[in-house]
């Protein structure tokens, strides 16, 4: 298991990064595209102290982090993050992505709600119920382990395959009788009664994996800022430690959410979110989660995912610390 970055110095990229960097700048190189999710990284690093870069950043929102690695993929970002998911996927399709970095973070916002007065205690319930996920996501892989540890499968329920935003109108209405569901789509849910029937905690990693455009790290320039850039993020994950308030009214205002279930949400984490160096474990966790979609028949027969995985960036990010 990898060692979380150290606090002092983490992350400061190879040796001749400064040198890289200002040539650079110098010679007006292209901007680091880089994908985020809204309220995301370039929010952090701006209110951490961490935005004013040697190299300009291009920043583009996506939704999902299957779009992302499309879109690294097309040569259109140079650096994005998501789930085991959308890489696992990518392994498959043959996508020219490296995983350069892991942040290990929180489980505890990935639940199966069921409505306040549902008489369903316990996942073996859910038998013969309508339940709400999203598919080929991280709810479809935990809603499937749930229900294989209670002797059940995705048979014997009736899945209903849903986006967030309609599983929140469908699950508010009556219509599913239990939510598998991540995200601020749970306090919300919870503020408005609902119950949580179970956590991810013990299923999920919580692993969240940053990937690369192929052909980005092989550009020195691009490396070194890739390298930090990262290490801007893990000092943002530091800063959120003991800024959670600020951090939560600042994305409250970008998300039109009541920056009360934002902090709660930041309050209540599994894990402190970190940046730490891919590493054996890490790969281990990705390819089990590989399999389990090869086991549900979303990806055609057995994918390895240690290919995707750029074991020596991990030597970059620790070479200052």
């Amino acid at each position: 298991m990898s060692l979380p970055l150290p606090r002092r110095g983490a992350l400061l990229g190879a040796l001749a990064l400064p040198a890289l960097l200002g040539t650079a700048r110098a010679q007006g190189r292209a901007p680091l595209r880089v994908a985020q999710y809204k309220a995301g990284d370039a929010l952090l690093l701006r209110l951490a102290g961490q935005a004013e870069t040697p190299y300009p950043i291009a920043w583009s929102e996506f939704a999902s982090g299957n779009l992302m690695v499309e879109a690294a993929h097309a040569g259109s970002i140079d650096l994005a993050y998501g789930s085991e998911i959308p890489p696992a996927f990518a392994a498959a399709s043959g996508a020219r992505i490296k995983i350069v970095a892991v942040i290990k973070g929180d489980v505890n916002e990935q639940v199966v709600l069921v409505p306040k007065d549902s008489p369903v205690r316990g996942i073996a319930d859910l038998k013969g119920k309508r339940v709400g996920y999203v598919r080929a996501t991280t709810t479809h892989f935990y809603l499937n382990r749930m229900l294989a540890e209670a002797g059940l499968s995705f048979s014997d329920i009736k899945a209903v395959n849903l986006s967030p935003s309609d599983g929140r109108a469908a699950f508010e209405s009556g219509a599913l009788d239990a939510w598998a569901i991540y995200g601020y789509s749970v306090p919300l849910a919870r503020q408005a009664g609902a119950r949580v029937l179970r956590t991810a905690q013990g299923i999920l990693s919580g692993n969240y994996l940053y990937f690369a455009r192929a052909e980005a790290l092989q550009n020195p320039e691009t490396a070194a800022a890739i390298a930090d850039y990262l290490a801007r993020i893990a000092r943002g994950f530091l800063w959120i430690d003991d800024h959670k308030a600020q951090l939560a009214e600042a994305q409250a205002a970008q998300l039109n959410l009541p920056a009360q279930i934002i902090r709660d949400v930041l309050e209540n984490v599994s894990q402190p979110r970190r940046l730490h160096r891919p590493d054996a474990a890490a790969i281990a966790s990705h390819q089990e989660v590989a399999d389990e979609f090869t086991r549900l028949g979303l990806l055609p027969g057995k994918v390895d995912v240690a290919p995707l995985w750029d074991l020596s960036f991990g030597r970059r990010l620790e070479l200052a610390a």
